[in-house]
């Protein structure tokens, strides 16, 4: 039976061997769930994906604008600006295409680790994504790494870790021209389908950026090369890539925004009220010095 219950290519024995031992809970935990799929892939046969009537639920999809602001992520690396659908559009994808199991297994913590599947399964095809990897219970800090003792702290780690690889695996069972639509629909959308004039749409993104962030309006302005009154909409689309990417963890605020304190002191005041910054009340003295 042990032959049977694989997931990434690999028989339950040989994945042993590369790891060196296992823990009841985990193969029972395996064997359950390739027990499960076994039975879907059964239904799945029985009732195969109309190809057609998926794909226009997934372009339906996104048309949807609270669906489209998440759909993408992207973040520099090399000197180079890396994008893709994020995690949002990845699961909304998979759903409307169907008959496709896929989800994240804790499969077991030992030694401040976790050991975690992320998997993606066509049940129609047969053809499957499997990533199995450690999620050690330590933050990065400025001040070095932090041990993780607070089993919330510990589940949201694992996680955000267990998302990243979850997308790519739905995203290699899932053929490209699917997705590549998905992913001009979801810009379209963006594009064409505000209502609001583009000041109000720079102000609320400036908002959301300065509250959650911390990231300053001068630092945006800085990252998309001009001035927050010259922002077009594919400017704003950007920055909700660059959102994305940050709320998912994909990247640091820190990779797009260059983020210094204020020169002379100055106070930050609305950016769009026309108001100049206001200056330090104290006078700058004078190069001369009275002599006793």
């Amino acid at each position: 039976m042990n032959e049977v219950m694989n997931f990434d290519g690999r028989t339950i024995d040989n994945y042993n061997h590369a790891s060196g031992q296992r823990s009841v809970q985990t193969e029972m935990m395996v064997t359950r769930q390739a027990q499960e799929v076994q039975a879907a892939m059964v239904i799945a046969k029985k009732f195969p994906r109309d190809q057609v009537l998926a794909y226009n639920r997934i372009v339906g999809a996104c048309k949807r604008k609270t669906l489209a602001e998440g759909a993408m992520y992207e973040y520099p690396r090399g000197g180079q600006k890396v994008t893709g659908p994020s995690i949002r559009l990845a699961e909304a994808i998979a759903q409307n295409w169907g008959n496709i199991d896929f989800g994240i297994m804790e499969l077991e913590q030992k030694n401040g680790e976790s050991h975690v599947m992320a998997y993606a399964w066509d049940l129609e095809t047969n053809t499957r994504q499997t990533k199995i990897f450690s999620v050690p219970h330590i933050r990065s800090t400025k001040k070095g790494n932090v041990p993780l003792t607070d089993p919330r702290d510990i589940y949201e780690m694992v996680a955000n870790q267990g998302a990243r690889r979850m997308r790519a695996c739905i995203l290699g069972v899932i053929p490209g021209d699917v997705v590549e639509a998905a992913v001009k629909q979801c810009e379209e959308t963006l594009i064409n389908g505000e209502e609001k004039p583009i000041i109000d749409l720079v102000r609320d993104m400036a908002a959301i950026f300065q509250k959650e962030f911390g990231v300053p309006l001068n630092a945006i302005e800085k990252y998309i090369g001009c001035g927050s009154e010259a922002f077009s909409m594919r400017d704003l689309v950007r920055l909700r890539k660059v959102y994305s990417s940050i709320r998912d963890g994909m990247a640091k605020r820190e990779d797009y925004f260059e983020l210094s304190v204020p020169v002379d002191n100055q106070e930050i005041s609305d950016p769009f009220s026309g108001e100049k910054p206001k200056k330090n009340s104290k006078k700058q003295e004078k190069g001369e010095v009275n002599e006793a």
